[in-house]
């Protein structure tokens, strides 16, 4: 991506805070100082369980990006090494193992997707992304326990609530699950060793992961590191951020969740979160979230903020043209033109519409419209279609049709297999013509 314009101007830590993302962090008010003090490297790790992340990664994307545009280097680690035990932290039962193969395919799916959110080139403080299987894997279990292993007091260990909870259920928690705490503590120590890293951020349920990273620099270095955890953010109702789009995970690939589906998941933010979302995720400055937030009080019908949210992740996520794509496609949801939508887009706008499938030879002037709309189940009969088509209630992929005798063709499809069908303002069909 490009250069990152430069927030200097805005007091960092006290941005956090006004944004709700300053939730815990070590040193008291020695942080805030040293962030003050002068360029700082900052790092955060992330989970290559999957080969994408999903909407949850959002905050501590978007936190790496803010340190970068304060004048601050940002490292993020992708958990190669990690990622083949897991972590408990938050975690109810001991997750599947991945292989080596596996992880190593999800880390090289999410690398780009983290540099979307850093300036990577060349400068003073460009984004750095490291995999941290490179210096783990590095160690014989003999020397990690001799030289990290006994700086760690087992009494600390089992006092964490993640572990605590685990040790209490039913699952309970294996040792590879245990031991995880050891192997982000070092991270935390490499980085330091290698990039003069002094700040780890992570979700609030990582603060004890940081903190011991932060122990093992003091006690091994004589050196004062900081941790920060952002809150897990969760909708009015309780319910984490981030789970579902239509009942699946909401994913930063394409591939996975459309731009249309992403920009739809911030669309309908509910009134109750939508100010907050502003707060978290955009880089929008203080005057205009609130004046969004006294837009979505007073005029919570226009939905203003929640398109100005929508707009704001999904270019921060796709790019410009994924957000064109996603605008275009939530158009043709409200009766807008449909044709040069992708056939993705098209299939999740149009989910639930009934649809029929016919011979693609029909499209050479074997179909006209009144067969069309009665084909498709808009219109009951022959002459009922052609009322509907006279009184300029038809419409192909979002364009009122002039002529009840008028063929389809291909020229009439809204992508290379389906044609839109509706019949007045809401009642749609779709017609199908597979190659």
């Amino acid at each position: 991506m490009g250069p990152l314009l430069r927030c200097a101007a805005v007091d960092l830590f006290e941005d956090l805070q006004w944004r709700g993302l300053a939730y815990q962090w070590t040193g008291e008010d020695a942080l805030p100082a040293r962030l003050r003090a002068g360029p700082a490297t900052v790092y955060c790790g992330f989970d290559p369980s999957a080969d994408s992340l999903h909407v949850g990664s959002l905050v501590p994307l978007t936190m790496l990006r803010r340190f970068q545009r304060a004048g601050h280097t940002p490292i993020a680690v992708a958990g190669g090494a990690t990622g083949m035990i897991g972590d408990p932290s938050g975690k109810s039962e001991e997750r599947n193992l991945l292989t080596r193969e596996q992880v190593d395919a999800n880390v090289a799916a999410i690398r780009p997707q983290i540099a979307r959110f850093l300036d990577m080139d060349r400068g003073p403080n460009q984004g750095l992304l490291v995999n941290n299987a490179d210096w783990l894997e590095r160690w014989s279990y003999v020397d990690f326990l001799r030289d990290i292993g006994k700086h760690f007091s087992m009494n600390v260990l089992l006092a964490r609530e993640s572990v605590k909870a685990r040790l209490e259920s039913e699952a309970g928690i294996s040792y590879t699950e245990f031991s995880y705490s050891l192997l982000q503590a070092y991270d935390f120590l490499h980085l330091f060793d290698d990039h003069d890293c002094e700040l780890q951020i992570g979700g609030s349920d990582q603060f004890g992961n940081i903190v011991a990273g932060v122990d093992l620099a003091r006690r091994m270095r004589g050196a004062e590191l900081f941790g920060l955890t952002m809150p897990l953010i969760t909708d009015s109702n309780g319910q984490k951020f981030g789970k579902t789009v239509a009942g699946t995970a909401a994913w930063l690939s394409s591939e996975r969740t459309s731009p249309y589906a992403f920009y739809q998941f911030f669309v309908t933010t509910d009134d109750a979160d939508v100010g907050r979302y502003l707060r978290v995720f955009t880089e929008l400055a203080h005057d205009e979230i609130l004046e969004l937030e006294e837009a979505a009080s007073s005029r919570p019908e226009r939905r203003e903020a929640q398109r100005r949210l929508a707009q704001e992740m999904t270019a921060l996520v796709h790019g410009p043209e994924g957000l064109a794509r996603a605008e275009r496609a939530t158009q043709a949801l409200f009766g807008g033109e449909v044709k040069g939508l992708e056939e993705q887009d098209l299939l999740e706008i149009f989910a639930e519409v009934p649809s029929v499938e016919l011979p693609r030879s029909r499209l050479d002037g074997e179909l006209d419209a009144v067969d069309a709309f009665v084909t498709a189940g808009l219109a009951k009969s022959k002459s009922e279609a052609a009322r509907l088509v006279s009184s300029g209630g038809a419409y192909v992929n979002g364009r009122r049709l002039d002529g009840a005798d008028r063929a389809l063709t291909t020229e009439d499809l809204a992508t290379e297999t389906i044609m839109v069908l509706r019949a007045g303002k809401r009642s749609y069909a779709l017609l199908r013509f597979p190659r």
